[in-house]
Order: C-alpha cells, then sequence, then structure tokens
C-alpha cells in the first residue's frame, strides 16, 4: 500500500488541476466595429458544447459569427512584452476552446507573454475563395489590432506571434504567407501590419496536397516570419503538413525548428501524459527564449 500513495497524491493533483477554474481575460474586444466582412446569413446564437463527465472529449465553440479576442496578461512584473495569438483548432467548423485555447493562454503567461485568445467565425462560409477566408480576415484583423493596442495592453508591436492547432495551424500558416490584406480596411486598426512576427504551428492541417506536395498557395519567401512546428509521426492528419512547410522555409532561409515525435496522434494539445509529446510547450518555451522573443521588455 505505501508504494501506491504518491501515484495516488500524483492522480489527486492532476484531478484538482483539470478541475480548477480556468484564467478569466483581463479584456475581450470584438475585433470588428459592425459586422465582419461578408456575413449575411444568419447562422444562429454561439453554441458551447461541453465534454461529458468523464470523457476524453474537447469543449466545442461553434456558431461564431461576433469574432473577438480575450486579452489574458502574464502578472506585470513578469511581462516580456511579447504577445501571442492563439488559434484553437477544429476543423474550421468547431473551436476547441479549451485544451487548444484557454489552457494554452494560462500557460503563455507562465512565460511572460500576453495570451490573446482568437474566436474566429466557424464553421466555414459558403461560397468563398479561399474556402476559409472569413477565418483569414478575422485572424489579420487581430494581428493588427493587437499592435494598434499595443501599448495599452503592455505588448511590443515587433513581437506579436501567433499559435494554432490543426486548422488553426494552417489559419496561422495563412496569417504568415498572405500576400496581402484579404479584406478592406475598415478603420485606424487595421494601419498596423497584419503579419505576425513569428509562428507556432501543431500540427497544422490542409497544407499538403494528396501527395504529400506543399500546396501552391503557400508561398514562402525570404521575409516569411520564423516558425515553430510539433507533429506526431502517427497523426492522420500528416506531419507532412510541417515537413513540407519546414523545408519551404530552410530552402528561403527563414529561422524555423521542426519537431516530429514517433507518437501522439492529432489534437492533444496541451493535455500532459507520459508521451514525449506532451513535452512540445518546453520545447517551444525554449525556442522562443532562444529566438529573443521572449527578452525583458523595455
Amino acid at each position: 500500500m505505501p508504494r501506491s500513495l504518491p501515484l495516488l497524491s500524483l492522480a489527486l493533483t492532476f484531478a484538482l488541476a483539470l478541475s480548477a477554474p480556468a484564467a478569466e481575460p483581463a479584456v475581450v474586444v470584438k475585433l470588428w466595429p459592425g459586422k465582419a466582412p461578408g456575413e449575411g446569413k444568419d447562422i444562429g446564437p454561439e453554441k458551447v458544447t461541453e465534454p461529458k463527465p468523464g470523457q476524453a472529449d474537447v469543449k466545442r465553440l461553434t456558431n461564431v459569427s461576433e469574432p473577438a479576442i480575450s486579452i489574458y496578461a502574464p502578472p506585470k512584473d513578469k511581462n516580456t512584452g511579447a504577445a501571442v495569438i492563439v488559434c484553437p483548432g477544429g476543423a474550421y467548423s468547431i473551436l476547441a476552446i479549451e485544451h487548444e485555447g484557454t489552457q494554452v493562454c494560462e500557460w503563455l503567461n507562465t512565460l511572460g507573454v500576453t495570451a490573446v485568445l482568437l474566436k474566429y467565425r466557424v464553421p466555414k462560409r459558403e461560397m468563398q475563395t479561399p474556402d476559409n477566408l472569413a477565418a483569414v480576415q478575422d485572424a489579420q484583423r487581430a494581428v493588427s489590432v493587437v499592435r494598434a493596442r499595443a501599448a495599452e495592453w503592455g505588448v511590443d508591436p515587433n513581437r506579436v506571434g501567433m499559435l494554432g492547432f490543426s486548422a488553426g495551424g494552417n489559419l496561422t500558416a495563412w496569417a504568415c504567407l498572405a500576400e496581402k490584406r484579404l479584406y478592406e480596411a475598415v478603420d485606424k486598426m487595421d494601419e498596423p501590419a497584419y503579419r505576425p512576427s513569428f509562428a507556432v504551428l501543431i500540427y497544422p492541417a490542409y497544407l499538403v496536397d494528396k501527395e504529400g506536395q506543399l500546396k501552391p498557395e503557400y508561398k514562402v519567401t525570404k521575409d516569411t516570419p520564423p516558425m515553430f512546428f510539433a507533429h506526431a509521426n502517427d497523426d492522420p492528419v500528416t506531419p507532412l503538413s510541417s515537413a513540407m512547410l519546414y523545408a519551404a522555409l530552410k530552402t528561403a532561409g527563414v529561422p524555423a525548428e521542426l519537431h516530429i515525435y514517433a507518437t501522439g496522434g492529432h489534437g492533444f494539445g496541451m493535455r500532459k501524459s507520459a508521451n514525449p509529446i506532451a513535452a512540445w510547450p518546453d520545447r517551444c518555451g525554449d525556442w522562443l527564449k532562444a529566438r529573443g522573443y521572449l527578452a525583458e521588455k523595455k
């Protein structure tokens, strides 16, 4: 019996951590002054689906027609000045708003980073080109808004990054690689640049074709932001998405770091486990520090 006590203690600690209330954002900002671009058809009210007790499911948010950003501020004495916009995944149908959203924001705060949770429009709108246009517009607007309000939020406008999972990783790639702003500027908030300073892509989706080649719409240049990748080799959402974009960055001379773990599957987010892939946040933190993004705020 005594030998089982440490395991029991660990299990209780983990359970308490999971049941602890999530941190609250310091402020929530609606992204657009009126209706978001192209919004017409009413898709109904937002819907949140909670995971069932005891199931390894995800908290799902859908029917998003009023995109917004929630600002999670780190302690003032730990604020590095860096900010990261967090893009949950969900196949552009729902947002995995907790283990790929709020929990990520809490982790970023421990690094002294201002976390910005992006609630982008889902599901995909009909008859748009690209088919995720609404989400890309929201991402570009979010980057500009964070920079426009950088002084207010204690952020260095030159260190505004983006972090996305699965479809959110795809959205992050679009934000980094789009050749122009995909909407007409609506106010002064759109004056700052729309591309993030750096990016973290965790099991990004939809970047390669059936032959495993990077799709032509993802054009990397020497001016593309530096990127960090983490993916599992056994992910049904092929790790070639990460590998091929990494290869394009390498060819263009853009700094990048790629981690492909043997196992881990898809959608692990911030979940803790004995699998080595669960250490991706530590490796990402190392990369952010090594690149100077977590330098002390001046």
